[in-house]
């Protein structure tokens, strides 16, 4: 009497690609039909992406913003056309109005900085994604990523629009150079890029939404409010460096209207951006690596 024999196991149809792994134990093999795929950074950056842009935050913090920077700087465009004349414009650049708004839209970046990573401690959803991602590095590296791209278009495209219309409704004013528009439109995007980052990293860190905004609006106000209420002789010289070295001041640079006469200029500020946005996500990635998530 013969014995039936056992189907053999099949390949998988070459459309799928590489075969998956093979199972079994004393009895005949089985060859999964799911393919094996190495996973890289541009998994995790379109994993990324589909996050950022289908949560209602990203949307709501990125409108605001939107609304201030442009709204904002209109107007107060709007009003110096209306009252002020050529002699008071004629040292001013037409591109330095649009300053106010930009400063109360960096507030919206931060925001939604700290959001990008703290928000899925909160919710618990930081262990789904560690899952689906192991390596830790790559998710935060993936995050900012995809961060600093959509912080940097939104700001250049609203920043630019706003320096166009102030050239055309404030022509009393002094035309701006080649350099001052690099400045107030590639120069401050790059700058509230960076600080969103920081703001991520800083997110990453604490890893409480409330608690890290907390933190980046004191970094972001605190300087120059301390500055102001700084009266005593003594401390003249830690007033001025609190002035200088401030967020405001130096988003000022980039519109050439320092609140100091000394201190960063140029190109100063985004020199000092990179350098504290380094610190910062270096020591997110090594705690991120250090601590349970």
């Amino acid at each position: 009497m013969s014995t039936p024999q056992q189907p053999s196991p099949q390949a998988a149809p070459a459309w799928q690609g590489a075969p998956g792994p093979s199972y079994g134990g004393p009895g005949p093999a089985y060859t999964s039909p799911i393919p094996i795929v190495r996973t890289h950074l541009g998994h995790a950056i379109a994993s990324e992406w589909t996050k950022i842009r289908s949560v209602r935050s990203t949307m709501w913090t990125l409108g605001v913003f939107l609304l201030l920077v442009v709204g904002i700087g209109l107007l107060a465009g709007a009003v110096v056309s209306a009252s002020a004349t050529e002699a008071d414009l004629s040292d001013e650049t037409a591109l330095s109005f649009g300053f106010y708004g930009v400063l109360l839209g960096t507030m919206c970046v931060i925001t939604l900085g700290v959001l990008t990573t703290a928000s899925e401690y909160g919710t618990g959803m930081i262990r789904t994604t560690m899952v689906a991602c192991p390596s830790r590095g790559r998710v935060l590296a993936a995050k900012a990523v995809v961060f600093f791209a959509v912080a940097f278009v939104v700001t250049f495209v609203s920043s630019g629009f706003v320096a166009i219309v102030h050239v055309a409704m404030l022509s009393e004013a002094r035309q701006p150079t080649g350099q001052e528009w690099l400045r107030a439109t590639l120069g401050v995007s790059l700058y509230v890029a960076l600080l969103g980052l920081v703001s991520l990293a800083v997110g990453s860190v604490v890893r409480h939404s409330a608690g890290a905004i907390t933190v980046m609006i004191g970094l972001l106000l605190a300087p120059l409010v301390v500055a102001i209420f700084m009266f005593s002789s003594s401390l003249v010289s830690l007033r001025q460096a609190l002035f200088e070295y401030s967020i405001p001041n130096q988003l000022s640079v980039f519109y050439s209207t320092s609140l100091s006469d000394s201190g960063p200029s140029g190109w100063d500020p985004l020199w000092i951006a990179l350098g504290v946005t380094a610190v910062a996500l270096g020591s997110a990635f090594a705690l991120l690596e250090k601590r349970d998530v």
